[in-house]
């Protein structure tokens, strides 16, 4: 088994015995896009057909939100780009995008994993919350550390959904975005990327 091959969130709750709760977790911290992003963005979405294929929507939408936020924590984290994550034969995959801290070995070593971003292949939210919970139970086993949160991110680049794991209780973030309100989608991004920074402390 792989990530993909959980098709649910439950099918991971029942394998792992994780206990699910919508809650509100997050609190957005505010961050404004660069004015180089703003132009390269409006000029993204008036020339390409950004939502043509999955890999459009990684390239053109999910990634460049991503890098813009990671830009102010550069110094502490790492930002991966479909990684491949092992632990044993069931918990595997490739997760689209993961933050992890900064390696000393330098950024050709994965650290550890704190927040998982999966996209929503065929606008399939479900299966997608299955494949990061999957992510998001074999990050935390390799750091083995059941007390520092893992993030998660589901997006087809549009509907943007998060997600904690902390022990064995995953929460729901009652809080969603699109991308039609970008000034909330970086605030939750940036929250994630905070709180990441945070379990990093934690773990120190």
């Amino acid at each position: 088994m792989a990530f993909r091959d959980f098709s649910s969130i439950s099918a991971v709750q029942q394998r792992y015995h994780i206990v699910y709760k919508d809650a509100t977790v997050l609190t957005p911290a505010p961050l404004s896009p660069s004015p180089a992003f703003l132009a390269d963005y409006e000029f993204t979405m008036k020339y390409i057909n950004v939502l043509s294929s999955e890999t459009s929507r990684c390239e053109t939408i999910i990634f460049p939100v991503l890098k813009e936020v990671f830009r102010h924590y550069a110094d502490h984290l790492a930002l991966w780009s479909h990684p491949t994550i092992t632990v044993n034969e069931t918990l595997t995959g490739v997760p689209d995008y993961l933050v992890a801290t900064r390696s000393a070995l330098g950024k050709t070593v994965l650290g550890e994993p704190l927040l998982i971003v999966i996209e929503a292949k065929k606008n399939d939210f479900e299966q997608g919350w299955g494949q990061c919970l999957a992510g998001m139970v074999a990050a935390q086993k390799m750091n083995d550390a059941l007390d520092i949160p893992i993030y998660g991110m589901v997006t087809d680049g549009q509907l943007w959904q998060f997600g904690s794991l902390a022990k064995h209780i995953f929460n729901m973030e009652k809080m969603s975005t699109t991308t039609d309100k970008l000034d909330d989608l970086f605030g939750m991004v940036n929250a994630l990327f905070k709180n990441a920074l945070a379990a990093l402390a934690l773990a120190a």
